[in-house]
Formats: structure tokens, sequence, C-alpha cells
């Protein structure tokens, strides 16, 4: 067995006894943003990674999942295990046809590699443009990525922070891909939700195939409350990003957990909390039918019905 290292000082771990939601989810629901962490001693993390988590592995994800009332995961390769996705492909295959894995490779994977991971349940790569978490990304490798998936039907998930947006719209916009941002493209929530930076986001849904993760509204917030101690009215400030974004692409948004919330520094959210906020930002069951069951089927498992 290898050396295990030890948590990056000062790390949240995951939120240990959650509540159970008074939101009742619709049947199918997805949680389309997740993770797993190792175990480490199972699966080392990657020595270029930029931080050191808590285990997080499928089986807690699993029994979460139950616990909250979802049906299905989307599991997003973590940065802290690198292009070696070996604990999320374990997972996505423990999970049978509830879930699907979104990885990250190199670009000098080979065909037959992307086939296996396409076999597995693998459907998109993640490119992560957030410099704290990983050294620049060349877009030349990343162009060549993402044209070696688009024969599979693969798409492109994008996370990056929104002052970086004016930058890379045009690489992103000439990926030949659906493209799906993580956590609304991160945006500035102190600053209104009609100004010229997210708007300029939401144009760039609009004008482009793009879906939009409503995600982390935890990682978001810079006054809160937060969605502890069974608190039902969490992360005000963030509600108006996610319903404008719901309002305006209903037929292209997705949620997930984000767990086990990576890097969070101020607080650890109790996930079924996290479930409770979703009717904030859609406030009717058609918005959340298509939010949490048709469009993670649509994009996930296309050909079912749901």
């Amino acid at each position: 067995m290898h050396t295990l290292a030890p948590k990056t000082p000062g790390w949240l771990d995951w939120y240990q006894d959650p509540s159970v939601p008074a939101l009742r989810l619709p049947a199918g629901a997805v949680d389309a943003h997740c993770h797993v962490f190792g175990p480490q001693a199972e699966f080392a993390f990657a020595p270029e990674r930029k931080y050191t988590p808590c285990d997080g592995g499928k089986d807690q994800l699993f029994a979460l999942r139950d616990h909250l009332g979802l049906a299905r995961n989307v599991i997003v390769q973590a940065t802290c295990h690198g292009a070696d996705n070996s604990a999320m492909l374990d997972a996505v295959r423990a999970a049978g046809d509830r879930a699907r894995g979104v990885a990250t490779v190199r670009s000098d994977i080979s065909e037959k590699e992307l086939r296996q991971l396409d076999a597995a349940g693998v459907r998109g790569v993640r490119f992560n443009f957030v410099r704290r978490l990983v050294d620049a990304s060349p877009k030349d490798a990343l162009r060549t990525i993402a044209r070696k998936i688009a024969p599979l039907g693969w798409h492109s998930v994008l996370y990056f922070e929104s002052a970086d947006l004016p930058e890379l719209e045009p690489f992103f916009a000439a990926l030949p891909t659906p493209l799906v941002v993580d956590h609304m493209g991160r945006p500035d929530v102190g600053k209104p939700v009609d100004g010229p930076e997210f708007t300029r986001f939401l144009r760039f849904v609009d004008h482009n195939d793009v879906w939009v993760k409503v995600t982390c509204p935890e990682r978001l917030t810079v006054t809160g409350p937060a969605a502890l101690d069974g608190e039902q009215h969490a992360y005000t400030d963030v509600v108006p990003f996610g319903r404008r974004v719901v309002e305006e692409f209903p037929d292209r948004v997705l949620w997930g957990t984000d767990w086990p919330h990576p890097n969070l520094t101020d607080h650890m959210p109790d996930d079924g909390l996290l479930v409770d906020h979703i009717r904030h930002v859609a406030v009717t069951a058609e918005q959340r039918h298509k939010l949490l069951v048709a469009n993670p089927t649509r994009l996930y498992w296309p050909g079912e019905d749901a």
C-alpha cells in the first residue's frame, strides 16, 4: 500500500449527518455534479494535485443519493485525481445504470481508450480553467481532446471564473461539442443579476450549445445565510442568479450536490438543505422536473423517457 498523505490543513470534511429534505424530489431525479475522493488507500491522489482531501468514496456517495431521494449520479472527475480516472470509473461501474461519468483526459489519449471510457459510462470531459486548482491548460491540447470526443457524442464540461469569460469565450464557442458550464460560470453574486457581467454569461449560453449547472450556492454566496441548522432560506444572494438561468433556459439546466464539496473554507453545508434550496431557484413543479429529471436524462441517458 502506498503512503497516505495528510489532508490539506483546514480541510472541511463533508457533512456527516445530513437532514432529510423537506422537498420531495420527482421520481428519477439526478445529481448531475458530484465527485468521489479515493478512498486514498485504494485510489492514490495525483502527485500534481493542488489539494489533499478527506476520503469520500462511492459507498458514501451512494448512501447520500438514497438518503436524499435521488435516483442517479453523474460523477465528475475530481482534480485531486488528475487524469487517473480509476476512482470515478470504479464508482460508475459499481452503480450500474444509475451513474454516468465525466473524465479528465490528456490530449494523447487514443481512440481505443476513449471507446473504453464510453463503454464504461463516460459521457464528457472536464476542462478546468480555475487557476488556483490547476496549472494553465494549453488551448491547443484542449482543442485536440474536443475533436477526439466529438464523434462519441460527448460534451465538454467547463469550469471557469466569470471574470475570465471574455478571454475564454471565443475558444469555448469554437469547440466542436456541446458545452456544460459548472456552477453558473461562478458569477460574482455581489454584482447585479442584470448587470453586464452576468448578462454576458447569459448571452454566451443563448448563442451557443450550452447547458448550465445551477449548482454550488454554498460556493458562490457572499452574505448567506448558510444551509445549516434547518435554514430553509439559505444563500439568498445566489437565488436571483439561479432563478434567472432556470427561467431563461429551462431545457438546458442541470443540478447537483457537488458532494463531497472540495475546497470549501467557510462552512460545510447540510446536503439535505441544499436539496431544499432547489425550490427557490426552480419554483414550479415543471421547472424542477426539467432541472432534475428530463434534462439530465436527455443528456446522459439519451433515448430514455423522462
